[in-house]
């Protein structure tokens, strides 16, 4: 097995950053210097560009999950959290409002748009 092939085959986690144009050209190239047959080159380009992909999907995984454990350690708190203060605070306020007798900021302010 020539330098090139193992090369091609030991893509793994590279392939994660390498384009199927890429993939194609070093298999290409196989077949040019006669270490590949023609008719084996879509199916190695097929399994080596599927490859890649799986290798990306767990290779985004880990970085979500390194990225959620590094928030978490920090005390960052995250999209969940800050939504349940908001609702917290929307609830104490109207309470407060009543006590008050006046009307609560929500009350008060014109209708906002989220879009």
């Amino acid at each position: 097995m020539s330098d090139l092939f193992k090369k091609a085959i030991s893509l793994g986690v590279g392939l994660t950053i390498v384009s199927k144009e890429k993939v194609e050209k070093v298999v290409e190239d196989l077949v040019k210097r006669g270490e590949l047959a023609p008719s084996e080159s879509k199916a190695l380009v097929d399994r080596l560009v599927e490859r890649g992909e799986e290798e990306r999907g767990v290779f985004k995984s880990a970085v979500h999950e390194q990225v959620e454990r590094v928030l978490k350690e920090l005390k960052i708190p995250v999209q969940s959290d800050v939504a349940g203060l908001e609702a917290r605070i929307a609830v104490l306020e109207r309470r407060v409002a009543e006590l008050e007798g006046t009307p609560s900021t929500e009350e008060a302010l014109p209708e906002q748009r989220t879009d």
